[in-house]
């Protein structure tokens, strides 16, 4: 009876509990998050920091007990009030809602906010070290000042003391041309737009409708470490390294030290001290020359007095100008009366030397006639010379010619011997080179004929070869 009994109500028990689909636990569960926690702020240390392209910003805030997923909405992002990175402690205030497709609760944030100043020096301190360590900080970066600038950039906000000091200080010094790019020094937005004012005072051309500054001023009046943090990110700290005009920062007050402080040029404790460090005292400059102008004049008169007293010692020691110039006018004309006197005389000398040496030169006829003797004399020689030389020639020719005629072919052909030649005109010394048959030349002393061989050649005496030949020819 108790089994059957526990086994009834087993089931009406299970139809008390409620039944819910997914979708209306998720929307039930929302519901009570939202309406327990609604807007919330929380501290904690960003982490898992990711940029979609959409926009929205995804993170988590994490502290040594848990982490809770967060995002940021691509149109709450400009009104943060800062710029979300990864190992920040801040403050995060938002709601805090449920994403349903995957089963978690995660914050929406709408603002992030330091958490606390022990976190901002933290910062400052990361980002000083980075920057330092790529040389921004060098003190061989920075530029001198122009001594009196032309035209002053100044960038600052528009309203408040800090545009109305730097011009009252310039005017009480010395007026120069001052252009306002106004930006916002702190809060959303303002680092970017004192890295544009910086950039847009530097990319100005010279010479243009807008001059180009010769000297720029950074500056804002005091405040709390969050309200100078505009002047602590990179984004400004890198546009004053990189300024190609010299830059005075002037950013809180003389206690007060920022990043941009460390890469300007010059840092001015304060605004009022930046316009002073920008230009000097004019009526101390007008001093300074009026006492410059003194001095050098004073120099100049006694330097001329000291050369007036030099020149007069100089000429209290110089000759009696006008009695050298009597003595040398007196001694010019003893050498002109000299001269006149003994150039006549030199000439006759010179006359007497020449005919002295005419007297031993012989006629040029008389050398004439001796060298035409003498050449005379040479050619008759050389006649000579050259008949004897002709003489021995032909005797020589002549012996040469008898010898060559001894060993002449004509001469033997002249005794009774003949040529025999073949059609090409080669000589045949041989009966064996003749052919039955073959045309022959036969040379006598006094001409040539022609002959047929026909029969083997044989040995035979001079006489008898000689009388078949002219039996043949006849």
């Amino acid at each position: 009876m108790q089994d059957d009994s526990a086994s009834s109500t087993g089931p009406a028990l299970a139809h008390n509990v409620p039944e819910f689909t997914v979708g209306e636990l998720s929307a039930a569960i929302r519901s009570t998050l939202e309406g327990r926690f609604g807007r919330v702020r929380v501290r904690g240390e960003i982490t898992e920091l990711k940029r979609h392209s959409s926009g929205h910003v995804y993170l988590a805030l994490k502290d040594d007990q848990a982490k809770l997923a967060a995002v940021i909405w691509r149109s709450a992002v400009p009104r943060l009030g800062l710029a979300p990175e990864n190992g920040l402690e801040v403050i995060a205030t938002g709601r805090l809602t449920t994403y349903a497709d995957r089963s978690t609760y995660q914050l929406v944030i709408e603002r992030v906010d330091y958490a606390g100043e022990g976190a901002l020096l933290a910062r400052i301190e990361r980002l000083k070290r980075k920057l330092a360590a790529e040389g921004l900080f060098d003190a061989a970066r920075k530029r001198p000042l122009p001594r009196i600038p032309e035209v002053i950039g100044v960038v600052t906000s528009a309203e408040g003391a800090v545009i109305r000091d730097i011009l009252h200080r310039l005017a009480e010094r010395f007026p120069r041309r001052v252009l306002l790019w106004p930006v916002a020094v702190q809060g959303s937005g303002a680092a970017e737009q004192i890295a544009r004012a910086i950039r847009g005072f530097n990319a100005l051309s010279p010479g243009g409708a807008i001059p180009r500054p010769d000297l720029l001023i950074v500056a804002r009046g005091g405040g709390s470490l969050e309200d100078l943090m505009a002047f602590n990110e990179e984004s400004v700290v890198r546009a004053a390294a990189e300024s190609a005009i010299p830059l005075i920062s002037a950013v809180g007050h003389e206690t007060d030290t920022t990043l941009i402080d460390l890469a300007a040029d010059r840092r001015a404790p304060t605004p009022t001290a930046a316009a002073e460090i920008a230009v000097p005292v004019r009526l101390d400059l007008l001093h300074d020359l009026a006492q410059t102008r003194a001095r050098l004049v004073s120099a100049l008169a006694r330097l001329v007095k000291e050369k007036r007293l030099r020149l007069e010692r100089a000429v209290a020691r110089l000759p009696n100008v006008p009695a050298l110039l009597e003595a040398a006018r007196q001694r010019l004309d003893d050498r002109s009366a000299r001269l006149d006197q003994a150039l006549p005389a030199f000439v006759r000398a010179k006359e007497v030397a020449l005919a002295r040496l005419a007297s031993r030169l012989p006629h040029p006829r008389e050398a004439i006639a001796s060298r035409h003797a003498r050449l005379n004399l040479l050619a008759q020689r050389l006649a000579a010379r050259v008949e004897r030389a002709a003489e021995r020639a032909r005797d020589r020719l002549t012996s040469l010619s008898s010898r060559l005629d001894a060993v002449s072919y004509q001469a033997v052909l002249a005794r009774g011997f003949a040529l025999v030649t073949d059609r090409a005109g080669l000589a045949l010394t041989r009966a064996a080179e003749v052919a039955p048959g073959q045309r022959l030349a036969i040379r006598f002393a006094d001409g040539q004929v022609g002959a047929t061989a026909d029969g083997p050649g044989t040995r035979r005496g001079a006489g008898e070869a000689r009388l078949a030949a002219q039996e043949r020819l006849l």
